[in-house]
């Protein structure tokens, strides 16, 4: 039963053509000897008018007790129709019935979002959700095509993790044969070990944060699409991001425009098109103490306050020279200002704020290892990480993009958990 032509196939097939389709019951609407059912298969919706009389009696009485999400095979005439969606009818010649759906569809207009969210394995077959999870796939095809275009090799590394890389209060601690491990926070530490072979490296996998945070912007399993770059200053690699980030929103209007379309969302790519602002983590806080903020030099930016400073800009823009001690041990001081460091986030326009961290690393052994005795952490735990300086070290950057984040920006979306399949916040692993 290899599935060989989709709803999207239809719409290329000329007026009177005979097609067959398999796909799933999204809704039925019956008038009398006349039956419309609404066919979903992975690429689209078309209706499907069952009439009786134009096909045997056994396949007619099948559709009058279909149910939502039952699974059929159809065979029909292609016609023309201005009335039905897309403009396009398929008059119904055969049906089967090869999976009756047991009970009624629970996924329903107007449920609450608890329940959704407990049904998410069902609630994923809307097109709605569909068509978000096309456009995350088109974003990353475009992200790993600027990558291969400009040099860079994937790879792909652990997930258990020994010592942190974005501060212990946000380890995941597992179980690991007896001994404690920990769920990566980033995959940074071994991309720095691979540029040494491998100049220019990305990956694209999950990272662990156990935050408490119960915002719109945060989960707590996420994708991170991260990069280490060899010989890279930290002018380098702002401009790298901004032509990526570019790449990846230009992408997205290139490839998905019925996805775009079917969620109302309009995406005007000149918004990410490079230079993009900078200002410095001073200026930032001038800002916000300007707007009435309460914030004290060397301060994270929360939530709030990266939504109020974003409202000030058109474009996404960056946020350079943060304090030592706001950001990781990692991060280098800058030569001239040695109470901030060669780092940098991006944040986007509209409200919601903060989609890239990175910054220029530490190269240098000795001033690695007061960082890390500085910040109270165990040299031990960070042996071989300290070793990536002592054979050959050189200049080199990096930085980490939230998947989700990006996409809750681009799309608009009331909250980031739309923006993945199975969402994992403090309060919700399941299913």
């Amino acid at each position: 039963m290899l599935k060989d032509f989709s709803v999207k196939d239809v719409l290329r097939v000329p007026e009177g053509g005979e097609v067959e389709l398999l796909g799933w019951v999204r809704n039925k609407r019956a008038h009398g000897g006349l039956i419309f059912i609404d066919l979903r298969d992975g690429t689209g919706v078309i209706q499907v008018a069952v009439k009786r009389g134009q096909l045997p009696d056994e396949c007619f009485r099948a559709a009058e007790e279909l149910r939502r999400e039952s699974a059929i095979k159809v065979r029909g005439i292609v016609t023309r129709d201005p009335r039905a969606p897309n403009g396009v009818e398929i008059r119904c010649r055969d049906l089967k019935v090869i999976s009756q759906s047991m009970d009624d569809y629970p996924i329903k207009r107007g449920i609450k979002v608890k329940f959704i969210l407990d049904n998410r394995h069902l609630h994923i077959r809307s097109p709605r959700v569909s068509a978000i999870m096309k456009i995350r796939a088109a974003l990353l095809d475009a992200a790993r095509k600027w990558f291969q275009e400009h040099g860079f090799i994937e790879i792909h590394c652990p997930s258990f993790i020994t010592a942190a890389v974005e501060g212990g209060a946000t380890l995941f601690k597992v179980d690991y044969f007896g001994r404690d491990v920990y769920l990566t926070q980033s995959s940074q530490f071994y991309q720095e070990a691979a540029i040494y072979s491998l100049e220019r490296v990305y990956s694209i996998q999950p990272s662990f944060r156990a935050e408490l945070s119960r915002t719109r912007r945060h989960l707590t399993e996420f994708w991170h699409l991260e990069a280490e770059i060899a010989y890279a200053e930290l002018e380098d690699l702002l401009k790298i991001i901004e032509e990526l980030f570019y790449a990846m929103v230009l992408g997205v209007t290139e490839s998905a425009h019925g996805e775009l379309e079917l969620l109302k969302v309009k995406v005007n790519p000149d918004v990410a098109k490079p230079p993009y602002p900078r200002i410095r983590y001073s200026e930032a806080l001038e800002i916000l103490r300007g707007k009435g903020f309460k914030i004290e030099w060397g301060e994270d930016l929360g939530a709030d306050e990266e939504r109020e400073l974003s409202k000030d800009f058109e474009k996404p823009f960056f946020v350079t020279h943060w304090p030592r001690e706001a950001k990781a041990f990692y991060h280098m001081p800058d030569p001239s200002d040695p109470s901030v460091c060669r780092n940098a986030d991006l944040l986007t326009p509209g409200g919601f704020g903060e989609v890239i961290g990175g910054g220029q690393r530490i190269h240098d052994y000795n001033q690695l290892l007061e960082r890390i005795r500085e910040e109270g952490l165990n040299p031990e735990d960070y042996k071989w990480y300290l070793d990536l300086r002592r054979f050959g070290t050189i200049p080199h950057s990096g930085f980490g993009l939230g998947v989700e984040r990006m996409l809750w920006w681009l799309l608009k979306l009331e909250h980031i958990r739309d923006a993945c399949l199975f969402p994992r916040t403090p309060a919700r692993v399941y299913p």
